[in-house]
C-alpha cells in the first residue's frame, strides 16, 4: 500500500511539471503567418474533421499542403479526428475549414494543452508506471525513484508541453510494446508497436531491435514446433495490426503511395536546422551538401546508419535477452539520429526512451544522455520562449536524479561496466576509469549551463551569426556519439550481471 502511495505521489508531482510547462507559450505563438507545430497539430483537427479521408494527405483547394500538410502515420491523423470533435462540441470555430487558421486564443490554448495531457494520461504515464514496477530492479523506494526521474525528463516535457507535440502517445505505445515483450507476451508486444508506428513514422528508429529481438526468440525456441508457433503468432498480430490501421487508405494503391511520399519527404534534403547528429555537425568543416547530389547524400546516409546499426542488431538477434533488447534500442536509435536522412532535433527524444529504461542499470550514463538531449533542444526552446521551464526542469531533473539514484556513487568501472575498455587501453597507464567518467561528467554539465547562459547573454559575431546553435549542436553529436560507442561496447563486451533481473529469454 506504502508502494502505491509512492507511485501516486511521484506521479501528481510529474503531472504538477507538465501542467506547469504548459502554462508557457508554444510554438509558432503569434508568428504568422506559419504560426508553428501548435498550429500544425490544430491544422490536422480541422482538416481531418473537414474533408473526407481520400483528401487529407494530397494537395487540394481545401488542403493546402505547404500548410502545415498532414505528414505523419494514419494513426495521428485519427488522433487529430477524434480531437476534433470535442474541438467542434465546444467551439466550432477552432475547426472551421479556412476561417480557423491560425486561430489563437486562450481556451483553446487550454483544450490543446488538455489533449496532451489527457493522451498521457491514458497511454505514456500509465505505461511509465507498469514498467518501473514490475521492470525495474531494487526496493519499492527504488523503483519509485526511477519512476520519478523518468516522468521528470525534461525534454519529452518541454517538448509535448511547450513546443507541443504529442510524442508521449507514439513514446507510450513504444513503452507498451517494450513492457509486454519484457513479461513474455510477444505478440501483444507486437501490435503495441505497430501502433506506435502507425502513429509516428520515426519509430523506425526501434523497429529493428523489435524485429532481431523477436526473430531471435523464433530461433532459440527452435525453426519447428514453438518457434514456429511464435512466429506465425507475431506475423499475424503485426499483419492484422497494420491492416486495421492501414485499411482505408489501402482501398485505392495511389492514396496509399501518396501518404507514403508524406511521412518520408526525401524532399526535404539531408538535414534543415542545426541538428546535432553528424551531417550538420560535419556540414561546419565540409559542404556535403554542396560537394554531393541529393541522391548521393541518400545512399551515404543509409549506407552509413546501416553500418552503424547492424553490429548492434545482429548481437541482439544472436543473444535475445531483454538487457541485450534494451541497449540495442539505445544503439540503434541513436545511430538513426547520428546518420539517417533528414533528423529533426526533437527525434533525440526516440533515444531518451530506452535511455530511461536503463536509469536503473547505468545511471550515470542514462542522466547524462538525457541531459544533453535536452539541452542538444536549446536553440529550438529559446524561439519558442522557453527558457525559464528549460532551466528549471533540467535543474530538477539533474537534481533528483542524482540524489534518488546516487549515480556519482556507483561510478566505478565495475558498476559502469567498463571491462572491455581496459582491454582498449592497455597500452596506456593504469587510470581509474570511473574516477575518469566522473570528472567528465562534471565538466560536461558545466559546459552545457556555461553555453545555456552564453545563448541568452552575449550576442554572436556579426559573421558568424549561428555560433551558439553551431557549437550546441556540435557539443552534443560529440556527446551522443561517444555514448552511442559506450554502448555498443557494452551490449558486446559481457551480460547483465545483476541475477535479481527478470530473464526472459
Amino acid at each position: 500500500m506504502r508502494t502505491w502511495s509512492l507511485v501516486a505521489g511521484g506521479v501528481l508531482v510529474g503531472l504538477v511539471v507538465r501542467w506547469a510547462v504548459s502554462l508557457n507559450p508554444y510554438s509558432g505563438a503569434a508568428k504568422p503567418p506559419m504560426f508553428g507545430d501548435y498550429e500544425a497539430q490544430r491544422h490536422w483537427q480541422e482538416v481531418t474533421y473537414s474533408l473526407p479521408l481520400q483528401q487529407w494527405y494530397f494537395n487540394t483547394s481545401d488542403n493546402d499542403l505547404n500548410y502545415w500538410g498532414l505528414d505523419y502515420p494514419p494513426l495521428t491523423a485519427y488522433h487529430s479526428l477524434l480531437c476534433a470533435y470535442v474541438a467542434k462540441a465546444i467551439n466550432p470555430e477552432w475547426v472551421e475549414l479556412h476561417k480557423s487558421r491560425g486561430y489563437e486564443s486562450y481556451a483553446h490554448k487550454l483544450f490543446m494543452r488538455a489533449t496532451v495531457l489527457v493522451a498521457d494520461l491514458l497511454i505514456y504515464l500509465p505505461a511509465v508506471v507498469l514498467y518501473c514496477l514490475y521492470l525495474s530492479d531494487g526496493s519499492p523506494r527504488k523503483k519509485v525513484s526511477v519512476l520519478l526521474c523518468t516522468l521528470l525528463y525534461p525534454g519529452l516535457i518541454l517538448i509535448d508541453y511547450g513546443h507541443f507535440q504529442y510524442n508521449g502517445v507514439s513514446l507510450g505505445l513504444a513503452l507498451w510494446a517494450i513492457l509486454a515483450l519484457g513479461l513474455g507476451w510477444d505478440a501483444l508486444g507486437s501490435i503495441f508497436f505497430c501502433l506506435a508506428l502507425s502513429y509516428k513514422q520515426m519509430e523506425l528508429y526501434h523497429a529493428l531491435p523489435f524485429f532481431c529481438y523477436l526473430l531471435g526468440k523464433c530461433f532459440k525456441q527452435g525453426s519447428v514446433g514453438k518457434g514456429l508457433f511464435l512466429l506465425v503468432r507475431i506475423g499475424l498480430a503485426v499483419l492484422l495490426t497494420l491492416a486495421l490501421c492501414w485499411l482505408p487508405f489501402l482501398t485505392d494503391p495511389s492514396l496509399a503511395v501518396q501518404v507514403l511520399r508524406r511521412i518520408f519527404p526525401v524532399a526535404r534534403g539531408l538535414f534543415e536546422d542545426k541538428v546535432a547528429n553528424a551531417w550538420c555537425s560535419l556540414n561546419v568543416f565540409i559542404k556535403i551538401r554542396s560537394i554531393m547530389s541529393s541522391d548521393s547524400q541518400v545512399y551515404l546516409s543509409l549506407a552509413c546508419t546501416l553500418f552503424a546499426v547492424l553490429p548492434s542488431s545482429l548481437r541482439l538477434l544472436t543473444k535475445p535477452t531483454f538487457w541485450q533488447f534494451k541497449l540495442a534500442l539505445v544503439n540503434s536509435s541513436l545511430a538513426f539520429f547520428l546518420f539517417s536522412y533528414q533528423v529533426h532535433e526533437k527525434s533525440i527524444l526516440l533515444a531518451s526512451l530506452p535511455a530511461c529504461l536503463l536509469l536503473n542499470d547505468l545511471p550515470l550514463i542514462a542522466i547524462w544522455l538525457l541531459q544533453t538531449s535536452t539541452f542538444s533542444m536549446l536553440p529550438l526552446f529559446l524561439k519558442d520562449d522557453l527558457w525559464a521551464p528549460y532551466c528549471v526542469t533540467s535543474v530538477a531533473f539533474l537534481y533528483f536524479s542524482v540524489y534518488l539514484l546516487s549515480p556519482l556513487k556507483r561510478c566505478t568501472e565495475e558498476e559502469l561496466r567498463m571491462g572491455a575498455y581496459r582491454k582498449i587501453l592497455f597500452c596506456l597507464p593504469k587510470l581509474d576509469l570511473g574516477c575518469v567518467v566522473k570528472w567528465k561528467f562534471y565538466i560536461s554539465v558545466l559546459a552545457m549551463a556555461a553555453l545555456s547562459v552564453a545563448s541568452v547573454t552575449m550576442s554572436p559575431p556579426p559573421h558568424l551569426p549561428d555560433l551558439f546553435p553551431v557549437l550546441i549542436s556540435t557539443f552534443a553529436f560529440l556527446h551522443f556519439l561517444g555514448t552511442f560507442l559506450y554502448f555498443n561496447i557494452v551490449q558486446f563486451s559481457e551480460p547483465q550481471r545483476n541475477k535479481a533481473q527478470k530473464k526472459i529469454n
